[in-house]
């Protein structure tokens, strides 16, 4: 054997040693970053659950490259800057593989800076307002051309809304996809006077002089609606005034990008029937796969009555296609493990495929139902996959942008300059 094909085979040893070593380093750590306490609590602990039971799960299939997985939970509290020192923590100290978590956009900016410097990897399971696409993050929630524009479209079209009322939390998800609409409804022809908006603090109780303020704005018999993406526990006291108020979905009807099934579990909807809420997945989806994962979720969590939503969902695709990638990348290292997840299919819970595009984006089907009166939802309006967008057409900085970080190697590349530039911040 020549010297060139001895230190070729010893190199190729190596590797395999490297990799072997790197596959065999037990347990697989998968952390987990949703609020267990505060404001958001309300909407993040379902989330964490849910990952304790598709970590389960796959350890009795087996676990992972040979070892077993282990959830390493942290609760940042609702409170944002806590969620970059929490996620330090689980990356330095924990020394997880992978990061599950985060709800609003301002915790998931507040994570970016620390995954970007220990280059850790996070799937983000919540809509959000895009104009992001880091190669640290995959993003399985909607970006708004998958839940936003599709439901203003619903508005105009299906129900000749003619004023719209953007409510919103203060902060970056409602204030940018705030900033899309107005832009996108101003090109469908809607006069800005005819375009209320308003924002709250997280937490905001008392809603009876915006509820009052929406009202007045059809005083003169044009058709009102309202756009919401208030966050967490303020939804109670905002849909309890609409009904305080006697406002039916037929009089004002409100489309929600926040609201699913666990937030109205703690509500009496018997006045919200026929308000509705835009999202890629409803529990009463109707398919095998679909009833296959309730099933497991009570089993797991021993409690029928609990349900299912859309972030839900989007964990358990995300899990499973880093499942995947890990698989064929032989592998958790981050920067392989990204190579792998681009092109990913895993089927969806409403039937068809979900697909991990090169901007970190899914392919998403986007579903409009309404609120029924035992807080389910009846599904008015589906579409095949949408792919996700990480840049927003209806805003002129970033209609020149494209994702692919597969390529390009790039999340920001300006098509009309050739060149990629640093990711900007809402933050």
């Amino acid at each position: 054997m020549t010297f060139l094909k001895r230190a070729l085979a010893a190199t190729t040893a190596l590797a395999a040693l490297s990799t072997a070593a790197m596959a065999a380093d037990c347990p697989i750590k998968v952390g987990v970053l949703h609020s267990l306490s505060g404001t958001m609590a309300i909407s993040e602990t379902t989330l964490k659950d849910t990952m304790l039971m598709l970590v389960d799960q796959q350890n009795k299939k087996g676990g992972l490259l040979g070892c077993q997985l282990e959830a390493e939970v942290v609760d940042p509290a609702s409170d944002w800057p806590l969620f970059a020192e929490k996620a330090r923590e689980l990356l330095t100290v924990q020394k997880v593989d992978v990061i599950f978590g985060a709800w609003t956009s301002v915790s998931r900016k507040s994570v970016l800076p620390v995954l970007e410097e220990l280059n850790g990897l996070m799937f983000y399971p919540v809509q959000y307002e895009g104009e992001e696409s880091s190669k640290n993050v995959f993003y399985t929630g909607a970006a708004p051309n998958q839940q936003a524009i599709p439901a203003t479209d619903y508005f105009l079209d299906e129900l000749g809304v003619e004023k719209f009322a953007l409510l919103g939390t203060d902060y970056v998800y409602p204030r940018t996809t705030n900033n899309i609409l107005e832009a996108y409804l101003k090109a469908k022809g809607i006069p800005a006077e005819d375009i209320f908006v308003n924002y709250t603090p997280f937490g905001h109780s008392d809603w009876s002089k915006i509820v009052s303020d929406v009202k007045a704005l059809g005083a003169d018999g044009k058709k009102v609606g309202v756009i919401s993406t208030i966050n967490g526990d303020a939804n109670i006291g905002f849909y309890k005034e609409l009904a305080a108020q006697g406002i039916s979905a037929d009089d004002i009807p409100v489309v929600a990008f926040s609201v699913g099934e666990e937030e109205l579990s703690g509500l009496d909807t018997t006045n919200l029937v026929g308000h509705l809420a835009a999202w890629n997945y409803f529990m009463s989806a109707d398919t095998p796969e679909n009833a296959a994962f309730i099933k497991e979720w009570h089993d797991f969590i021993g409690d029928p009555k609990r349900v299912t939503n859309d972030p839900m969902e989007a964990h358990y695709i995300g899990f499973n296609m880093w499942v995947n990638a890990v698989t064929e990348a032989g592998t958790t290292d981050v920067d392989a493990v990204r190579e792998h997840m681009w092109g990913q299919e895993f089927p969806n819970l409403t039937g068809g495929t979900a697909k991990m595009g090169v901007n970190h984006h899914l392919s998403k089907p986007v579903l409009i139902g309404e609120i029924q009166a035992d807080g389910q939802f009846d599904v008015i309006s589906q579409t095949e996959p949408v792919p996700g967008d990480a840049w927003t057409d209806y805003l002129p900085e970033s209609a020149v942008l494209t994702s692919d970080w597969k390529d390009l190697g790039c999340g920001m590349y300006n098509t009309e300059t050739k060149s990629c530039v640093q990711i900007k911040s809402n933050y």
